[in-house]
């Protein structure tokens, strides 16, 4: 998407670390006219899948979701990160391994929002080594719902996430896919 790819060249920063700071425009403060055509572009990617529900994990995930599913007309359902009093009964819940935090989260989700019978498209800001992904797909698969595939705002490509999931057969669409990138050189897309 290159207006995508413009914005990232633009205003992203490249820190040590294979960290692509987007957090002006994207995932801390949030250009919505940008999450507007990411929200459409999602559509035009997977409007023929039967989409019920989008499924996304907190908290970067969240307004792009929220803004795509406008699009859909789907409701957006997001994997918590800490048990709350807000989820009462039983959940889905995997283990995930946060790359920027570098941190193991349990992520849950009622099972009042997820079952049989939903066509699920999961949405994310990064696709990077896919520890996201995978525990978003392991709670799909316990909710016996299908997963229609996965959405992601910029895939690092250079990193073995997009592979495996693929290898998976898990249709993966990724709007910006970074082939390299590093403070000095900036980012080189694929």
């Amino acid at each position: 998407m290159q207006l995508l790819e413009e914005r990232i060249r633009r205003d992203g920063i490249v820190r040590e670390g294979n960290v692509l700071k987007v957090d002006s425009f994207l995932n801390h403060q949030i250009d919505v006219e940008l999450l507007n055509e990411i929200g459409k572009e999602f559509l035009r990617l997977f409007g023929d899948e039967g989409v019920n529900k989008i499924l996304t994990i907190e908290a970067s995930g969240i307004g792009i979701a929220c803004v795509a599913a406008q699009y859909f007309k789907v409701p957006v359902v997001f994997a918590k990160k800490a048990a709350s009093k807000n989820i009462s009964g039983d959940t889905y819940t995997s283990c995930v391994h946060s790359f920027t935090k570098d941190k193991y989260y349990d992520i849950m989700v009622s099972k009042d929002f997820l079952g049989e019978g939903d066509r699920v498209l999961v949405i994310d800001d990064f696709l990077a080594k896919g520890a996201a992904l995978l525990g978003l797909t392991d709670i799909i698969k316990q909710s016996g719902a299908e997963l229609v595939g996965a959405g992601i705002v910029i895939e690092k490509a250079f990193q073995d996430g997009g592979k495996k999931i693929r290898d998976m057969g898990i249709r993966v669409e990724s709007l910006a896919r970074v082939a390299s990138m590093s403070p000095e050189g900036g980012v080189v897309f694929a």
